[in-house]
């Protein structure tokens, strides 16, 4: 059979679709996690910012055992205990990991806002609530957008190790079973060329989507 058959054979409009719905799949996985990090961060992060000390130790508790203990261990650690479906443990477990790295972003947003604002404000009557909700987090998450959407680059690709450990059929799991499918040398490299392809543009998108925002925010100051 020649490369041009092989590749034929390859490139058919069902092994592309196959390996799109495995996109979807992590890009579906990847998403809610940074929706359900970035609500659960927020509370962290405003907890470790509280004048209550057992509310600033619990957050700060719950951050440095996760942040230290690498992200496979927690997929584990759901799938085996929980007992949960593939995809809810991989959710699970990335919105688990996340969290903590995004309290830390968001907790940096939080303390960059102009503490003359706040003075302002609580002269003004405000509640420390109210301070929160209408001053320090609207400019925390302007400012902090960028790195948050670039978090989201780290799960998508963090999203291939849920096929070694849980037999999830994301990107890597499509693409590995037609793997097995097709077995000449040509046909696998350029498998793995296009699943490396696809993670590139995928993830350069969202970098450059981050960078215009962060460009932006500059621009506008």
């Amino acid at each position: 059979m020649t490369f041009l058959e092989q590749m034929n054979e390859l490139f058919t409009y069902n092994n592309m679709r196959f390996l799109f719905e495995g996109l979807m799949l992590s890009l579906y996985i990847a998403f809610i996690a940074i929706i359900l990090s970035t609500f659960f961060g927020t509370i962290l992060a405003v907890m470790r910012n509280h004048k209550n000390r057992l509310l600033r130790w619990l957050a700060g508790t719950y951050i440095e055992i996760v942040r230290n203990v690498p992200n496979i261990l927690w997929i584990f650690v759901i799938f085996l205990i929980f007992r949960l479906r593939s995809v809810e443990a991989g959710i699970v477990s990335f919105t688990l990991f996340t969290t903590a790295a995004l309290a830390e972003i968001i907790r940096g947003g939080l303390n960059g806002v102009n503490e003359g604002q706040i003075e302002a404000a609580e002269s003004q009557g405000f509640s420390s609530g109210q301070i929160l909700w209408y001053i320090t987090l609207p400019q925390a998450f302007r400012n902090m957008l960028p790195a948050i959407i670039s978090q989201f680059v780290t799960v998508v690709k963090d999203t291939s190790f849920l096929y070694s450990i849980l037999a999830l059929q994301e990107l890597l799991g499509k693409a590995s079973i037609l793997m097995g499918r097709y077995t000449t040398t040509a046909q696998v490299f350029v498998l793995y060329g296009l699943l490396a392809l696809i993670y590139f543009m995928v993830n350069f998108t969202i970098s450059s989507f981050a960078r215009y925002l962060a460009k932006r925010n500059k621009t506008t100051r």
